[in-house]
């Protein structure tokens, strides 16, 4: 598993959003936008934070980068702050275009926000608030890598992530209804429905390419008795790339018609499915935009749902999943939301072999996605795995062990893991939570069994 970072040297990576944003930058526009954002957007937390941190660097080794890249101090938390946030500030804003490039590509696709290094902070500061700020002067400069901006641009477009048109969400839901009764004659995936105790909302993908998780949510909702519906309108969508360049406006407005369709529903309660940083733009920092302290509507995460349904005898084990499994903790619903046990309660119920990861729960090392760094795209993949050679060494170590299977209940966390899996050549499989559940659970009779 070992790489040298002689041996993990990239070239260096073109993406057409940096490199066309950068070449309209004037001095002055780039001083303007800084002061706007440091004046009008932020305050005693950053002025805190970079009076108190004395560059111990202690938050170095909870660092992926770090670590992945032989502890080079530039890829270390303190490092990464030094070379953005705090050179604007000492220059006071005096920084050029070709400074606003590199600050970009490191806010960007060398720090996923995960906030693991806060942890390690003998003061506790949050270094992802430190370099969101460096993303949120880079959008208002229009200098963001490119394929993140398109997905933005997407949300904006259409109110989802995929571009997914009115009709096809909901022939989509139609779709998935008529292939699950198949299996469960009278199942019904609800549509619309006022006053249900659940509103069930899941991310721009799964429509477009991992529809049978709505399939096997419908299963699930069914045969537990649930009162559930989903929604024909936009506000369907909880993904939010938008929370990741430092759209926040945008942000804002997709919270906002996401709360709007559950709150026009008249529902009690809403449960996401499987995804993190859908998880942390409505519960942590998109409902705040708008002023909330907390959600309007209580909002729960797939966990959370499943570890109830268990313990209420709602779904049972009918079979134990006989592959040895290890569980991936998403850094946006375990050190976002403190859900590890709760995911350990269900795993176990389900599975005949669980081998721990370690470092594991909310010390477990990210998987370089949810926090915006996958969706720069392909130009930045090579670089991003690179940055990851901790997380696939921890694998390694547990598939050692006897894990053939890593379930992980987060979207972007599969897409990370897929990627560092065949980088690294591992030839472990992954997969939801929901799919092990689907697989084990006991299901009505009426499945022609």
């Amino acid at each position: 598993m070992a790489e040298s970072a002689e041996k993990m040297k990239t070239s260096k990576i073109i993406d057409k959003g940096i490199e066309e944003g950068a070449a309209n930058l004037s001095s002055k526009k780039i001083e303007k936008v800084i002061h706007d954002v440091l004046q009008n957007e932020t305050g005693a937390r950053l002025k805190t934070y970079v009076e108190t941190c004395i560059h111990c660097g202690l938050c170095s080794d909870a660092c992926h980068f770090y670590l992945s890249h032989d502890k080079d101090p530039r890829y270390s938390p303190a490092g990464k702050v030094k070379q953005t946030i705090w050179k604007i500030l000492k220059a006071k804003g005096k920084v050029d275009a070709d400074f606003i490039k590199k600050a970009c590509e490191i806010a960007f696709t060398e720090c996923n926000l995960c906030r693991r290094c806060a942890m390690y902070c003998p003061f506790g500061i949050d270094v992802s608030y430190l370099i969101s700020i460096v993303r949120r002067i880079c959008f208002k400069l229009g200098v963001v890598p490119q394929y993140i901006a398109d997905t933005a641009h997407s949300h904006a477009s259409t109110l989802n992530q995929m571009w997914v048109k009115d009709d096809e969400w909901i022939d989509t839901l139609f779709w998935q209804e008529e292939e699950a009764a198949d299996e469960i004659p009278n199942l019904r995936i609800p549509v619309e429905k006022q006053g249900a105790d659940i509103f069930y909302s899941v991310i721009g993908p799964e429509p477009k390419f991992r529809s049978q998780l709505i399939y096997q949510a419908a299963v699930i909702m069914n045969t537990a008795g649930v009162n559930w519906t989903m929604p024909a309108t936009p506000g369907w969508d909880n993904s939010d790339m938008c929370m990741y360049i430092g759209e926040n406006e945008m942000m804002g407005r997709l919270k906002k018609a996401y709360f709007d369709t559950a709150m026009r529903l008249k529902v009690k309660r809403i449960v996401m499915g499987e995804c993190g940083h859908a998880f942390r733009s409505i519960y942590d920092q998109g409902n705040r935009w708008l002023g909330w302290k907390m959600p309007p509507i209580p909002v729960i995460h797939a966990i959370e749902f499943y570890y109830e349904l268990l313990k209420e005898g709602k779904i049972r084990v009918a079979k134990k999943y006989e592959k040895g499994v290890t569980f991936h903790d998403p850094c946006n619903i375990v050190r976002g939301r403190g859900l590890h046990e709760m995911a350990r309660y269900v795993t176990k119920a389900f599975t005949r072999e669980f081998i721990e990861m370690h470092p594991n729960r909310e010390h477990n090392y990210c998987c370089c996605a949810g926090g915006g760094v996958i969706n720069c795209g392909p130009p930045f993949k090579k670089k991003r795995v690179e940055g990851d050679r901790i997380k696939a060494e921890q694998l390694f170590a547990a598939k050692s062990r006897g894990a053939e299977t890593i379930i992980a209940p987060c979207h972007n966390c599969h897409g990370g893991l897929e990627d560092i899996v065949h980088h690294y050549g591992l030839g472990m499989e992954i997969k939801f939570l929901g799919d092990i559940i689907y697989e084990c659970m006991e299901k009505p009779e009426s499945m022609g069994e």
